[in-house]
């Protein structure tokens, strides 16, 4: 019985550190959107975001961003059109969690 109780609680702190860890994964993609864009290009882009609000306190976000110019629909002018990732991690150890959230933007 101890052994079931303690996987369950096991199991229900990983679901919990998921949650997080997508939390954080958003946070962080909303807001490499805006640095993105107020910048112009990736390098605008910093990483990784530390997070001190309480829920999301011990997670971060690890950022990437890839930009390409293209012409939409057949016509000018050029868009740059910006991948962002975003990495939420939460946890250490066994109870470490991570989730990937990725957007488009131009």
């Amino acid at each position: 019985m101890a052994q079931l109780q303690q996987s369950s609680g096991e199991a229900i702190s990983l679901q919990v550190q998921s949650q997080r860890a997508l939390f954080a994964a958003e946070s962080g993609a909303q807001v490499a959107v805006r640095e993105a864009l107020e910048g112009g290009a990736c390098s605008s882009v910093t990483t990784p975001k530390t997070f001190s609000v309480s829920g999301l306190s011990g997670c971060r976000a690890v950022l990437a961003c890839e930009s390409v110019t293209a012409e939409l629909n057949g016509s000018a002018p050029l868009e740059e059109i910006f991948t962002l990732t975003s990495a939420g991690q939460c946890g250490t150890g066994i109870d470490r969690a991570e989730r990937v959230v990725e957007v488009k933007v131009r």
